[in-house]
């Protein structure tokens, strides 16, 4: 048994991998290569059965993989983003959430034959999204900032939204089949929310005071807020059986809006801990289901999920956005976008398991209903919604463009060619005569330092997938690429060299190199150098490559030339560098700058 618990896990932790990985080069939701997974390893071919491997582990371990998920996507609720937006997104959770709730719930009834107090739970279950469906789609679509915020804004508050309200209508259905008074039923939902809001404000507050006042040692940070979590969600559910959810999500956006409070690093771990636990609940999950069930509820649910996605969402929608200064596309976009997604799977199996052993019929199908619309939206809008996206015309165009640091002669030289070749640049500088010649020569600028809470708040990335930093300030090439290293990736951060000698004295008191990004250029190539030459030059030299003039052939003619970067016959960049030997051939463009 304790072998086999290992097995399991281990064999979860790699497949979570590997969907993860796959779904990345394809350039798909992973959600959907996590369903098929689960499907294949378990009712498929029979290899996991969660519930004889786990046993009565298995319901603690996806209620704090729950809340854990949650608090990471509530930490990324600041209000300063919704700015503008807050009216939609309040009508979304509230008239939205009834008219899908409404809608659902009759649907339910007539389509599976449920007891009306179960049709209405299942209702609250499906009004339910969440984070851990919409970010994948929102990665992936990469829809206009607007539009963005509003869906993950109303997909992560709209869990603990749509748990408290299944909570309350699961509170009377016990009181219903146990002969209990109403009122007790109202006091226990009233306390739900009291004690929900109480924990997470409070321990929330004393997690942001602790930080910012550095209370625990800067390695234990992660550590202590996720312990903080687990136990927010221990305390609360104990006081009171449901308000866990509640308050982790309310401690997550307190801390998010909370003044001086960084939370970047806690954000990267709680990231990278919740692809991890999302991962492998949606396998686990998914591997509980029998096909033989499936089968036999697999029509009408079609209906349910195709009504759900055509008629009640965009119905929400148009009544919701009525007032708002969305236009058409992004209102059709909106209501395209709702995938059903753990939160409501984890619910309505806990749910499922409680009432079956109260022994109210029905209830076996809570979470097979549940799951058969969560394959539904997610598949469906994994594989179209990119498309519909880009036929509207609200995606943010591919991510290919460079943010620069520096507006100085090499950084507009260097800009200038990145725009013939239809690459988007936006060029900062704190030095307003740079910024100044930049825009004149037709360069977008931004005035100020790219490491400022201004640039956060003002800074259009759209468009733009990499930093160059090309300043001649090598403490501030090195704050940005620290700064922008989780904006674009570790691999698509690039720094100039700006002192001479990577092994001399005065290297000991600069920055180390890996918080530098991937240094381009050769060897001795320093800012200082490119500097001089291009004030002399005022232009860089482009070389295409044929077979008859080949790269060799270019560099016996030019031996003294300095590489600078290459296109591709894709006009993909490649940046010459000490670490990395470039091969250019047939068809890529050389540039570099003459040194004669």
């Amino acid at each position: 048994m304790h072998e086999s618990v290992i097995i399991a896990l281990g064999s979860i932790i790699v497949l979570t991998f590997l969907c993860q990985w796959l779904a990345w080069w394809v350039k798909l939701p992973s959600i959907l290569f996590l369903l098929l997974t689960g499907l294949l390893i378990g009712p498929g071919l029979g290899l996991l059965n969660p519930g004889k491997v786990f046993g009565d582990i298995l319901t603690p371990m996806i209620e704090i993989a729950v809340a854990i998920i949650l608090f990471e996507g509530s930490m990324t609720l600041n209000f300063k983003e919704i700015k503008g937006h807050m009216d939609v997104v309040s009508s979304l959770l509230t008239n939205g959430v009834i008219i899908t709730i409404i809608g659902a719930t009759v649907l339910v009834h007539f389509l599976f034959h449920l007891p009306i107090e179960l049709s209405i739970l299942l209702g609250v279950i499906l009004c339910v999204s969440g984070p851990t469906v919409i970010a994948p789609l929102l990665r992936t679509v990469r829809p206009n900032e607007k539009v963005s915020n509003i869906l993950r804004w109303e997909g992560i508050v709209i869990d603990p939204i749509g748990a408290l309200l299944a909570v309350l209508v699961f509170s009377f259905i016990q009181a219903y089949h146990a002969r209990q008074a109403f009122d007790h039923v109202i006091i226990m939902f009233i306390l739900h929310i009291a004690i929900g809001a109480a924990m997470g404000a409070c321990i929330g507050y004393f997690c942001g005071t602790a930080l910012r006042r550095h209370w625990f040692p800067e390695y234990l940070h992660n550590v202590a807020t996720l312990a903080l979590v687990i136990l927010t969600y221990i305390v609360a559910n104990h006081f009171n059986s449901g308000s866990g959810l509640l308050a982790v999500t309310i401690m997550g956006v307190w801390l998010a809006n909370m003044k001086d409070v960084h939370i970047e690093d806690i954000l990267d771990f709680e990231e990278s801990l919740s692809i991890i636990l999302i991962s492998g609940l949606f396998i686990v999950l998914a591997a509980q289901i029998s096909f033989t069930h499936i089968y036999s509820l697999i029509w009408p649910a079609l209906i349910l999920i195709a009504t759900l996605q055509f008629v009640l969402r965009p119905l929400a929608v148009f009544i919701c956005t009525l007032s708002s200064t969305l236009n058409w596309r992004e209102k059709f976009l909106l209501a395209w976008i709702y995938p059903r997604g753990i939160v409501a799977t984890a619910v309505s199996a806990l749910f499922a398991i409680r009432l079956k052993q109260n022994g109210i019929p029905g209830s076996h199908q809570l979470i097979l209903i549940t799951f058969l619309v969560i394959i539904g939206t997610v598949v469906f809008q994994s594989l179209t919604t990119r498309w519909v996206a880009r036929l509207l015309g609200v995606s943010e165009p591919e991510p290919r463009g460079y943010l620069i640091v520096g507006a100085n002669p090499v950084a507009r030289a260097i800009a200038t060619e990145l725009v013939k070749h239809d690459y988007r640049v936006l060029l900062t500088s704190a030095v307003w005569e740079h910024v100044q010649a930049a825009r004149m020569d037709g360069l977008p600028a931004f005035y100020g330092n790219p490491v400022s809470a201004y640039a956060d708040r003002h800074l259009d990335l759209i468009g733009i997938g990499g930093m160059l930093a090309i300043s001649a300030r090598t403490n501030l090439n090195t704050l940005a690429a620290m700064r922008y290293k989780r904006e674009f990736g570790v691999n698509n951060i690039f720094s100039v060299q700006t002192e001479k000698g990577e092994h001399s004295e005065h290297h000991k008191q600069t920055a180390a190199e890996r918080f530098k990004g991937n240094i381009i250029f050769k060897n001795g190539v320093t800012f200082a150098k490119l500097n001089q030459y291009i004030r002399n030059n005022d232009k860089l030299t482009n070389t295409t490559l044929t077979e008859e003039y080949d790269f060799e052939k270019f560099r016996d003619d030019n031996p003294t030339n300095i590489l600078l970067f290459t296109f591709d016959a894709k006009n993909h960049i490649h940046f010459f560098s000490a670490n990395q030997e470039l091969k250019p051939s047939k068809e890529w463009v050389i540039v570099s700058i003459s040194t004669e």
